[in-house]
């Protein structure tokens, strides 16, 4: 499997062309926006949406649950920082979204949800149909493609987004970190 780094995953280039004369005052500030509304379902089959990301800072990460490295390495990795956090630990969340719907079922995610030692409620496995996996991926400019024949693997980004407690972009995880340096991060986003 070949995963993207974060800079591929964050990458977004615009071309402008202004007509002669036109005024050139443009307002922006040079960050393309991540996230935004989705519609997906969690790993009991219930329907989500932006909202499972209120009231929590959240880790949100791209993958699929036959990945055979970049995924559960980048789940460990965080699991380990979230229990770095102390008492921010009940303020954290992982959030991972399926990028291979045709597999990665509710009842597929369940399974790979429980076997990741997340406490309860500290991973969020959510998957959908193809058109609200690649909406939600839109969103989060996180790029996929699933490969062909049995036991395809799926191209997929790395990249891990902080979200705070609102449901907004905060900043961009380094995936390459160790726990401690992923934990640091975090608490210097929530303020610890």
């Amino acid at each position: 499997m070949a995963c993207l780094g974060l800079a591929a995953a964050a990458l977004a280039v615009a071309v402008i062309r202004i007509p002669h004369g036109a005024s050139t005052s443009v307002a922006s500030s040079g960050e393309a926006a991540i996230g935004g509304p989705f519609r997906l379902v969690d790993d009991a089959g219930r329907p989500v949406d932006q909202h499972v990301l209120d009231g929590r800072w959240s880790a949100v990460f791209f993958g699929y649950t036959n990945c055979p490295d970049t995924c559960p390495a980048t789940l460990q990795a965080l699991n380990a920082a979230a229990q770095q956090l102390g008492g921010g630990r009940k303020a954290f969340q992982v959030v991972f979204i399926s990028v291979d719907p045709a597999r990665d079922t509710p009842a597929e995610m369940k399974l790979y949800d429980t076997s990741q030692g997340y406490p309860p409620g500290g991973l969020r496995g959510l998957t959908g149909t193809p058109a609200q996996v690649a909406s939600v991926a839109d969103e989060y400019h996180a790029f996929y493609k699933a490969g062909t024949g049995p036991g395809y693997a799926v191209q997929h980004s790395a990249a891990i987004y902080l979200m705070d407690p609102q449901g907004r972009f905060v900043k961009p995880l380094d995936e390459t970190q160790p726990p401690t340096s992923l934990a640091r991060q975090i608490k210097d986003a929530m303020g610890a």
